[in-house]
């Protein structure tokens, strides 16, 4: 009797403190949708808030004052989509490639592919590479191709195949199967807690890229939409800037600078939010956990 209690204590102590954490998780989420959703004045006045005060839409018909930032989002998810998927087929054939130990170079190769995590050729002769000889100026495949395999993913997922049992794969082979067969038919499923947790990876990365687009696109409508919120918020405190020096601080003159920065977090931060509980499964199962057993 005096253990069943102590459990209940311990249960109910951990939903207790559960739940408190999850409410500090999610009031910094709602103060910035109501901060986003307040007019300029009363943020300035009094503060960010829980509700919105002197309910306003302002702030988002800034960043949505064109077509803009719709070919923005497109041609986001466009590279988002196509980058990971890209990504996560060649970083999975070359950890499978130098995890496989019949393999002959693959420490040779290993090696090679660990010296580029620790040096690089630096951004100038990077920009040449990519902009002169292989012609990617205003191209969406800039966002891809320069970045199609990790290093550290490689490394991730290459240490999570080691830890599939080389049994599976030999009698693959004794049946007649080769190794394309073996990596996409048996070991890929059985990595999918790792793929997962390398293509969140991969995403965010391709998600909230901008500096890529400083670099190497000219044409707007190519545009990252990280890189034209980026610009949206330079703008908006230029023309605060430029007010203030010309003395112009009434109420017409207002630019929504805080609740513009509150309003671009919600827009930018809105789909991750929306793809994360599709893989969520997956990382409760962890990084060390895959589905052969015995």
């Amino acid at each position: 009797m005096k253990t069943s209690l102590e459990n209940k204590a311990i249960d109910l102590f951990s939903y207790l403190f559960m739940a408190i954490f999850s409410i500090f998780c999610i009031v910094p989420f709602i103060l910035l949708i109501a901060s986003s959703l307040s007019d300029e004045k009363a943020v300035q006045a009094t503060g960010f808030v829980l509700f919105p005060k002197e309910f306003s839409l302002f702030a988002y018909k800034v960043i949505f004052q064109d077509n803009a930032i719709f070919n923005a989002y497109k041609t986001t998810i466009t590279f988002t989509v196509l980058g990971t998927v890209l990504c996560l087929i060649l970083t999975s054939a070359m950890a499978y490639a130098l995890s496989v130990k019949t393999f002959t170079h693959r420490n040779k190769i290993a090696f090679f592919v660990y010296f580029t995590m620790l040096f690089n050729g630096g951004l100038i002769p990077s920009y040449l590479l990519i902009a002169k000889y292989l012609g990617l100026r205003d191209n969406i495949l800039v966002y891809i191709l320069p970045v199609l395999i990790n290093p550290f993913n490689m490394f991730l997922l290459r240490n999570f195949f080691k830890q599939i049992p080389d049994s599976l794969a030999e009698s693959a082979k004794i049946d007649g199967a080769n190794d394309i067969y073996i990596l996409y038919k048996i070991i890929l499923p059985l990595a999918k807690p790792a793929l997962a947790t390398i293509g969140l990876f991969y995403g965010l990365g391709f998600w909230n890229e901008w500096f890529t687009a400083t670099l190497y696109i000219d044409n707007k409508d190519l545009y990252s939409l990280q890189y034209l919120i980026m610009k949206v918020l330079r703008e908006v405190d230029f023309m605060n800037q430029m007010n203030e020096m010309q003395g112009l601080v009434m109420a017409n003159n207002i630019v929504p600078a805080n609740t513009a920065k509150m309003a671009t977090a919600v827009v930018t931060v809105g789909p991750i939010i929306f793809v994360y509980p599709f893989i969520q499964k997956y990382f409760v199962k962890g990084l060390v956990v895959g589905a052969v057993k015995g």
